[in-house]
């Protein structure tokens, strides 16, 4: 089998990275995401594909502007029989590597699995420290206020 390899999505993409976010969406491990809302954004997403004559996809990650120095990881996914292969960081490092060449200063995630992205060098803050998020997503979620994401930051050198 081939190295997977990070790229851009395109539209073609945005079915089988809808399946992937619905799987883990029904385990409750991130929030879902609409077809509609896919496409809009999918300027925002790598995907992971595994060259061969189906190129499957099998994880994405997008990178979300949220203000002039700031971003956030979202939608980090990978099908369960590539986890463990450092497929999550090759995706979670070209957000990283996009969002430096667009001059951010730091990245944010919320997320139900920190020790992740502890692992990725991010640290835990208040979502009070968020407030463009805050203002801007979290108060259309149906899980706000009550959420138990965790918010963690990465600066970016």
């Amino acid at each position: 089998m081939s190295t997977p390899c990070v790229r851009k999505a395109v539209t073609r993409d945005v079915k089988a990275v809808h399946q992937i976010l619905t799987r883990f969406a029904q385990q409750d491990l991130l929030l879902p995401r609409s077809l509609s809302e896919l496409y809009t954004h999918l300027r925002d997403h790598f995907v992971l594909e595994c060259p061969g004559d189906e190129n499957e996809i099998v994880g994405l990650c997008g990178l979300g502007i949220c203000w002039e120095d700031l971003a956030e990881i979202k939608s980090l996914a990978v099908r369960e029989e590539h986890q463990g292969k450092g497929c999550g960081t090759r995706l979670v490092e070209a957000c990283l590597e996009e969002a430096r060449a667009l001059g951010l200063r730091k990245v944010f995630a919320l997320t139900y699995v920190p020790a992740y992205f502890k692992s990725l060098g991010f640290r835990e803050v208040d979502k009070s420290t968020l407030p463009h998020k805050i203002w801007a997503d979290c108060l259309n979620c149906p899980k706000f206020p009550d959420c138990n994401e965790v918010a963690l930051v990465k600066g970016l050198p």
